[in-house]
């Protein structure tokens, strides 16, 4: 699989990483999620000459105004990989300025959704009574593939999916690049054997964990960075064990099981504040130091950057 390329001028020479939407479930804005930001999955990955966004929540509004900016005209190539289609991974997307300009072009990656494909899904939420432009009728064009294989290429960036143990049709990334591998899995739990039980939705019989903890180490392992689920602390897994999204304590003795350099939290819950989330920073880093490790621990935030 191959891709255009942008410009030869914007040519990253290392991988950059820009937190756009750190945030699970619903935006959560107002003064106590100031910091770490309250806007719903979205990052930006620069490599070599590609632009790649791993999920559209709300936070691709904010990256397709900076896109359109510092591009000021130039076409834009750009491939967006979705992990699946629960509202916080595509709601950004009606509100992606580039689609509306006509010299760009937006490739849409993805798996089949639960019930439906991901052009229908895609394509619905911008229908009428919902939204009043269509996805068919903006003027950029937009592709949308419904993926069947789980390794491919954009442009010189190999890419690996896995399947995530997360209510519905859901995966995670691993992206080899240049500067280093990126893996990003914004909605996942761990559990110890493939086959448990997760909760189920829509009266269907409960769906079973896909991947095992020692499966996910194995294709995480020695990742430079690491971009996960953590949206629950110890006693509140305890409560919400089932639903599909992550515990602190199992992520970070995962990732250093893995040997993963850096780990940063994702998918922070909508009622965690500030200090909760700086609070679950200190308890993994002290969970690292206490075992020894040298995993780096930090939790996404928006506007964060790091480079590989």
């Amino acid at each position: 699989m191959s891709t255009g390329r942008n410009s030869s001028s914007r040519i990253q020479p290392r991988t950059r990483i820009k937190f756009w939407g750190v945030r699970g479930s619903i935006p959560t804005p107002g003064p106590t999620t100031v910091f770490y930001g309250g806007n719903t999955s979205c990052i930006e990955v620069r490599a070599g000459d590609q632009i790649i966004i791993l999920d559209a929540g709300t936070g691709l509004r904010g990256l397709g105004r900076e896109l359109v900016s510092e591009f000021d005209g130039e076409p834009l190539q750009i491939t967006l990989l979705l992990t699946h289609t629960h509202w916080d991974h595509i709601q950004g997307l009606p509100f992606f300025l580039p689609v509306y300009k006509p010299e760009n072009r937006l490739r849409i990656l993805g798996y089949k959704g639960a019930r439906l494909g991901l052009h229908n899904i895609l394509t619905g939420q911008m229908e009428s009574p919902f939204f009043p432009i269509g996805l068919r009728k903006v003027p950029a064009n937009v592709t949308i593939k419904e993926l069947k294989e789980y390794e491919f290429d954009i442009g010189d960036v190999r890419v690996r999916a896995c399947r995530a143990n997360h209510p519905g049709n859901c995966v995670g990334y691993r992206l080899f690049t240049r500067g280093g591998s990126v893996a990003f899995f914004p909605d996942n739990e761990l559990r110890e054997k493939r086959g448990l039980l997760l909760r189920g939705t829509g009266g269907k019989a409960p769906m079973r964990a896909s991947v095992s903890v020692e499966q996910m180490a194995e294709f995480l392992r020695g990742t430079d960075a690491l971009i996960m689920d953590t949206q629950y602390d110890l006693p509140e897994y305890k409560i919400h064990a089932g639903w599909g999204h992550g515990c602190l304590d199992d992520v970070v003795a995962m990732a250093m099981k893995a040997q993963v350099k850096w780990l940063f939290l994702f998918h922070h819950d909508p009622d965690h504040d500030d200090t909760k989330i700086k609070g679950m920073i200190s308890h993994a880093r002290k969970l690292v130091k206490k075992a020894g490790a040298g995993l780096q621990v930090e939790a996404a935030r928006e506007g964060l950057t790091v480079e590989l």
